[in-house]
């Protein structure tokens, strides 16, 4: 709609049908200048959006420089109308600015204590960054006035697939202007918009002879054509911020240009506006839409025959024509999808659906351009680390003894902390001593922009690691996912998570009383000591925290085992087994360790014991030296007599021989124990309990298999009292050879 020589197109922010009439427009108006909503300050960087090496999705960058993590972004697409305004402008020579409020306004509109004008944002004319107002909804009560359910549905019917849209930007601006008129006093911060962009507008039109196409969010439009006095304008302007900002461009993605990622002026699917704007004054669209759903199955290996594909184009039309369409949306074209290509099943397009309407899109920046301060830093340690980014794997040893080593290992542990994993730890140095680690290097253009999104936490690696770090140990449900955090921040040498993790650490444990929590604490608290001389930490604080937790893990254990259901025993055994490694590799002072000694033994006496928990306190007794042969021989004598439920029996057998199966080739008094109760269980029981008792001994090779084989075959086991021998001979010796031959799966019959 034109006025003075000046001409308002209000658009569908990433809407590809305003993008295509707006090139249209702007080829026939031919205007000197365009002039675009975003913030006026960023204005420098618009021509950038034209250069060939930027390809997006992009999004401008703004943040103040006395607080980087207070940071605004504005996403451009391809499909973005002000993206293709921006390349008309450059391609054809005209003026190219912003001229909405410059962004410190915005980020003093952001701060907290103005929460009632961040709701007056509006609806269809948010600009990029914007959340909508759930009050203002232009579009939505346009799409319900000509009897639609939402407004996404109107616009794309309207403008973004309307094949003949004719004067569309002067009907739009005809529609918000009936539904502007009477409209109560907008927000103060939108009243400023408003005024902004029409000073800017004014001075541009004294610049400047010729036409002036102003491009702008639809629900702007009525306002910025409406009358007012400079005068009143500049008011309004008074007391505007004035903080000093810096501005520049990062890559985005496509699914972050999805509603349904939390961004107030994004579309519902990415995926196809990209391809609407890609098929643009082609027929087909559809056709190809239909192409493409077809080439992501026949990718993923499902069978797509080309009658079907036509059959799902028919059926497509057909659901527009009856849903009174002018033509096939994304949502006509799912639906005969799901009926046509996916026999009904709606579960096989959730499949593909992410895929096909957000995209995988990663955008790219020109290298001359001003880069963010996280990115900028990272450049700076890519650099003093010597590490060059590469997408393809490549690996990387690091020795901890060395300054560049140390300094390669903390820079890619604190950028894991930010999202960032560049770098995947593939061997922790366990097998090779205390000083190497072991790195799977590959870069993913998808980083930058979660650093970009990591600038809320501050401007460096190391600062936005700590502040990231540190909420997350806030947020820390358990005690032994905060040992967790705390092991992740002392390892990527973050002081101030370090320090704030480990108060928060000795507070929780003061209060908590779960075993579980406990034992699962300990391991990476040990490997931090263990560690510690590598990385230059300071362990003594460390070490009486670990003890505190071992000491109290160890008196709650006997409770924490009793009558548990077979997940809650599994998870226990996993903790006391890494707890009991993590133990003996510190080696704490004898007074802890007796401690946890005395806690598995107090399982072990307990009749109320699980008997699952219950071998695994056995196991880890005998690995230690403290449950003799004899004694362990006896113990499995009663645990595995006949008065024991033949259940019970079988959970403790597993959990004591848990990855010790060798221990029967070379103990004669536990072989002759195990063998005593094998040969006492009736041939249902046995056949029941095979699966399990195969577990125990899978880690057996064919050899060990022979000679277990042959210890019990060859000899008579000696017993412990209360058992009797299985006699010498005849149809006992059979059935025992049987047995052994089911148990070891045919190495028997085959030996």
């Amino acid at each position: 709609m034109t006025q003075g020589g000046i001409s308002y197109f209000g658009i569908r922010h990433h809407g590809p049908g305003s993008a295509e009439s707006l090139v249209k427009a702007l080829q026939e108006l031919q205007p000197v200048a365009v002039l675009i909503e975003g913030p006026t300050d960023a204005s420098p960087l618009l021509p950038l959006l034209a250069s060939p090496d930027m390809k997006p999705p992009v999004a401008l960058l703004c943040y103040p420089e006395d607080d980087p993590a207070a940071t605004s972004f504005w996403p451009f697409a391809e499909f973005s109308p002000e993206y293709q305004a921006a390349l008309w402008a450059v391609a054809n020579k005209a003026a190219l600015r912003f001229i909405d409020l410059p962004s410190a306004a915005r980020l003093a509109e952001m701060a907290p204590d103005n929460p009632a004008d961040a709701d007056a944002a509006e609806a269809d004319g948010t600009a990029p960054g914007e959340e909508i107002s759930p009050v203002h909804d232009p579009i939505g009560m346009l799409a319900r006035a000509a009897g639609y359910e939402d407004g996404e549905s109107w616009w794309s019917d309207v403008i973004e697939q309307n094949p003949e849209p004719g004067p569309i930007f002067a009907a739009i601006a005809e529609a918000m202007t009936t539904l502007r008129h009477g409209e109560a006093s907008i927000g103060k911060f939108e009243a400023m918009r408003e005024a902004h962009m029409r000073l800017e507008i004014a001075a541009a039109r004294k610049e400047f002879d010729g036409p002036l196409a102003v491009v702008c969010g639809a629900w702007h439009v009525p306002a910025l054509q409406a009358a007012h006095t400079q005068k009143s304008d500049q008011a309004l302007l008074k007391g505007i911020g004035r903080r000093k900002t810096t501005m520049t461009f990062a890559p985005w993605t496509g699914p972050r240009l999805a509603l349904g990622y939390g961004y107030g002026a994004g579309v519902l699917a990415p995926g196809w506006c990209k391809h609407l704007w890609q098929a643009r004054g082609q027929d087909d669209a559809s056709v190809l839409w239909l192409a493409r759903i077809a080439a992501v199955l026949r990718a993923r290996g499902h069978m797509i025959s080309t009658a079907s594909l036509i059959e799902a184009e028919r059926l497509a039309r057909a659901l527009a024509a009856i849903r009174e369409r002018p033509k096939p949306g994304f949502e006509e074209l799912r639906d005969a999808s799901i009926a046509a290509l996916f026999n009904g099943e709606a579960l096989l397009w959730k499949m593909v659906e992410a895929e096909l309407l957000l995209g995988a899109d990663v955008g790219e920046i020109p290298p001359d351009t001003p880069l963010a301060p996280l990115i900028d830093d990272l450049q700076r340690n890519q650099k003093a680390a010597r590490l060059k980014p590469e997408a393809l794997e490549r690996e990387l040893s690091v020795d901890l003894r060395s300054e560049s080593g140390l300094f390669r290992s903390t820079l890619l542990h604190r950028l894991n902390v930010l999202g960032v994993n560049w770098g995947k730890l593939t061997d922790t140095g366990r097998s090779r001593g205390t000083f190497r680690e072991r790195w799977m290097l590959a870069w993913q253009p998808e980083y930058a922009v979660r650093l970009v999104e990591n600038l809320v936490y501050g401007p460096t690696i190391e600062k936005a690691a700590n502040g990231r770090l540190i909420q997350m140990i806030g947020a820390a449900p358990t005690l032994d996912t905060l040992a967790t955090l705390v092991q992740g921040a002392i390892t990527a040498a973050l002081s101030e998570a370090s320090a704030a993790g480990l108060a928060a650490l000795e507070e929780k444990a003061a209060h908590s009383s779960e075993c579980l929590e406990l034992l699962a604490s300990v391991p990476p608290l040990a490997d931090i000591i263990r560690y510690g001389e590598a990385r230059k930490t300071e362990t003594e604080r460390l070490a009486g925290l670990l003890e505190r937790l071992i000491i109290e893990g160890s008196i709650a254990l006997p409770y924490a085992a009793r009558d548990l259901d077979a997940q809650a025993a599994g998870a226990l055994m996993g903790a006391m087994r890494k707890a009991d490694e993590a133990i003996r590799l510190v080696e704490p002072d004898e007074h802890v360790l007796e401690a946890w000694r005395n806690g598995l033994a107090a399982v072990l006496d307990s009749s109320r014991s699980t008997a699952l928990v219950a071998g695994c306190a056995a196991h880890l007794l005998y690995e230690a030296g403290l449950l003799s042969a004899e004694a362990a021989a006896d113990l499995l004598g009663m645990r595995l007599s006949p008065g024991t439920p033949i259940a019970d029996a079988a959970a403790f057998f597993e959990r004591f021989f848990s990855g010790a199966g060798q221990r029967l080739i070379y103990d004669e008094g536990l072989r002759g124990a195990v063998d005593a109760w094998l040969a006492l269980l009736d041939e249902e029981a046995f056949v029941a309990h095979l699966p399990l008792l195969r577990r125990v001994f899978s880690n057996l090779d064919s050899m060990e298999r022979r000679r277990l084989i042959e210890a019990v075959l060859g000899k008579r086991a000696s017993l412990p009292a209360g058992l009797t021998p299985v006699p010498d001979g005849g149809e006992a010796w059979r059935r025992h050879f049987s047995l052994l031959g089911k148990l070891f799966a045919g190495e028997a019959a085959n030996g």
